[in-house]
């Protein structure tokens, strides 16, 4: 049997979320802490997931028990949290985004790297069964080349919406819909189709009275060659997400679903070189398994525990921040912005006006 690995969660938003991916792999893990400044809130969290509630990081951070910490807290607190996780010799868990900038997770990684400790960032859109379904098509050859994708992050967000204190604000949300909304879809993008190598970007303010940009109009090469648009708004009548994939030899296009695009049903149409038959036969032997957070959580303790590949790379966060400084600083300076990025790149220490 595996070792169950202890995981203290801070933030019991989000991470009521994470909790659900946790306790769906009970011969895996224990969450020993629930931690939320509101501890009532961290309370009715920690009872229905047979945790004990904290309302101080510290008493995490002092556990020895604990073998992960997952931070799920705003944006702006990620990085000097998950600093800390590491300094005190825990695995970490992050959500989206990772840091603030390319110079914060480039001092993560190295005390990661210094503590022998793993860095997982989030990104469990990855494990829906659609999206799986078409990166294994990749692999077993059926798709062929990649030719271009479009990608459609069509959410609603009126007043009520900022109406948390923390929203909507560069000093604490760090960014706007690029960065707190696109980013999953962004990410599918490029697991999908390959890093990008050249950005274009427009981003304004056009529905809401707040800080950050909420539309934005992206254009990426892609180091494979093919090409993709990204479109964003929070000013949709209906919410959508959407990524359609052309390749050689079958098109892909995802569920509507906002804040499910990886799931099922996706629908992959032959062209070319491939036929209906061919893909159901490479599909037949799909591992459906379990998905998103279950799925997420499943790899981590693999990664933690046998030396497997881990479900989302440190890399991989990095390379989301380093997409989305592009995106900035494209759009700030009307400049194609090629990948990657230096230290001696503007944008390396931060995006923030």
């Amino acid at each position: 049997m595996a070792e169950r690995l202890k995981i203290g969660v801070v933030g019991a938003g989000i991470g009521a979320r994470h909790v659900e991916g946790v306790i769906a792999n009970p011969d895996l893990f224990e969450i020993a802490v629930i931690c939320d400044l509101d501890l009532d809130r961290a309370r009715t969290l920690a009872n229905a997931a047979g945790a004990r509630p904290e309302s101080e990081f510290t008493a995490l951070i002092d556990d020895p028990a604990l073998d992960i910490i997952d931070i799920c807290l705003p944006p702006n607190l990620h990085f000097p949290f998950s600093l800390r996780v590491l300094e005190a010799g825990k695995h970490l868990v992050v959500e989206k985004p990772m840091a603030g900038s390319l110079a914060e997770i480039d001092q993560l990684m190295a005390v990661a790297r210094s503590r022998s400790r793993m860095i997982f960032p989030v990104f469990q859109y990855r494990f829906g069964h659609g999206v799986m379904k078409l990166k294994h098509l990749i692999g077993a050859g059926i798709t062929g080349k990649p030719y271009v994708a479009t990608v459609e992050t069509h959410w609603n967000r009126q007043a009520p919406y900022y109406s948390v204190p923390w929203r909507g604000k560069f000093a604490t949300e760090l960014g706007g819909a690029v960065l707190s909304h696109a980013i999953h879809a962004h990410d599918l993008l490029t697991w999908i189709m390959g890093p990008a190598i050249e950005v274009a970007a427009f981003t304004g303010v056009r529905v809401n009275p707040i800080e950050t940009e909420d539309c934005a109009a992206i254009a990426l090469k892609l180091q494979s060659g093919a090409m993709a648009t990204s479109s964003i708004t929070l000013g949709s009548a209906g919410e959508i997400s959407r990524l359609r994939f052309c390749f050689e030899n079958l098109t892909a296009e995802s569920s509507l679903e906002p804040y499910k695009p990886g799931e099922e049903p996706w629908s992959f149409v032959p062209r070319g070189g491939a036929t209906v038959d061919q893909i159901q036969q490479a599909l037949a032997d799909f591992d459906a398994g379990s998905q998103n957070f279950a799925r997420y959580f499943q790899l981590m303790h693999g990664a933690i525990g046998k030396g497997a590949p881990p479900p989302v790379a440190a890399a991989d966060g990095r390379a989301s921040i380093e997409l989305a400084t592009a995106i900035y600083h494209a759009s700030s300076s009307g400049e194609v912005v090629r990948l990657p990025l230096a230290p001696a790149h503007p944008g390396y220490s931060g995006w923030l006006p």
